[in-house]
């Protein structure tokens, strides 16, 4: 059992090393102004979500689907973005919106994440001709390929027509178009980490192939899936407007959603008339994806080993390795799953000798 004084010291390490991961991530967004912009801005949009869940009156004085003594009036102090014929303040049906739609995008690419990402990981780490894990391999490919051969929002809008509107229907319409991107994603990413040098080690020093998968080869598909999924939050926002503009989203006033907003006031003639009710909604979902699209070019910066040093100004200046596992750190991983310094390890040396 270890002593207090050694809990102490772990723990003092392990607070260094998380104080110089943020100064190192910080320094990284301010050498980027842009990612540093998208960044501020998803923290605000995040914040904003959660305080209209838990509570809404700190922002808008309105309830939603709340109407006000003022009818179709333009912006103003008291109704930031006017309010429509109905007496509807659009500002704080925006701002109802909000968690539903990015609650939405976040679920959509999620699940997405998960089970293409899962599919992929198999098709790409078992893919060995004439065994059990080839053929599934191809069963997983075919399938991707059927829906990957159909434009995803075509095949979406078939499918919310379909299923009819609503918030359910609106994520499994999209979300059965979206897991194969994933699948496409992960399973090239596998492919080309499975017979890196320190992958070979480890599994001719008989390390199983699942503790292979978690320990090596997740840490080097997340860095690009990390990245697709932020950059993805702002496509599948943009794919349920679309689909909510269309009139196949949720049922507006009574579920406040960007998309079917915007499509309302459409279908009533009211653009023209009073343009300003398409300003509120429109506005939001450019600048989420906007946000997003910034944070996730800025990620692959914050993530890459060698433009995090560069950028951070830590850099030493000698050649560094792309792999979250190093040579060197593969071989101390080699040697405690198995007991022993592998007999394919040169000394000093993390790869297979020649």
């Amino acid at each position: 059992m270890s002593s207090p004084s050694t809990a102490a010291d772990r723990v003092g390490r392990q607070a260094l090393r998380a104080g110089r991961s943020a100064l190192t991530f910080w320094r990284v967004l301010r050498a980027n102004p842009l990612t540093l912009v998208g960044f501020v801005i998803v923290v605000i949009i995040g914040v904003t979500a959660l305080l209209i869940v838990v509570a809404p009156h700190v922002l808008t004085p309105y309830g939603n689907n709340d109407p006000t003594t003022a009818y179709a009036q333009p912006p103003s102090w008291a109704h930031p973005f006017g309010t429509d014929s109905g007496g509807l303040d659009i500002y704080a049906e925006v701002l109802y919106a909000l968690p539903l739609d990015l609650g939405i995008a976040f679920a959509i690419a999620g699940v997405a994440l998960i089970a293409g990402g899962g599919l992929g990981l198999v098709a790409g780490f078992w893919d060995r001709p004439g065994t059990a894990g080839g053929w599934t391999s191809v069963v997983i490919l075919r399938i991707t390929d059927i829906f990957l051969s159909f434009p995803s929002l075509i095949l979406a809008l078939a499918i919310a027509v379909s299923l009819g509107r609503g918030v359910w229907q609106l994520i499994v319409a999209v979300l059965l178009t979206w897991w194969p991107y994933y699948v496409r994603l992960v399973r090239g990413e596998t492919l080309a980490v499975k017979h890196l040098p320190y992958v070979t080690a480890a599994r001719a020093a008989g390390v199983t192939d699942g503790r292979i998968v978690l320990r090596h080869i997740l840490r080097n598909v997340l860095e690009p899936v990390v990245v697709y999924f932020t950059l993805d939050i702002g496509t599948v926002l943009v794919t349920l407007s679309t689909i909510g503009f269309v009139g196949l989203g949720v049922n507006y006033p009574i579920t406040p959603e960007w998309g079917s907003m915007m499509s309302t006031y459409q279908n009533a003639g009211l653009i023209t008339a009073y343009p300003w009710t398409i300003l509120g909604p429109g506005a939001a979902i450019f600048i989420t994806v906007l946000a997003f699209s910034l944070l996730g070019d800025g990620l692959r910066d914050v993530l890459d080993p060698r433009s995090r040093r560069v950028l951070a100004g830590t850099g030493t200046g000698g050649p560094t390795s792309t792999s979250p596992a190093t040579d060197k750190d593969t071989s101390v991983e080699v040697a405690k799953e198995t007991g022993e310094l592998p007999s394919v390890l040169s000394p000093g040396e993390g790869s297979p000798s020649a």
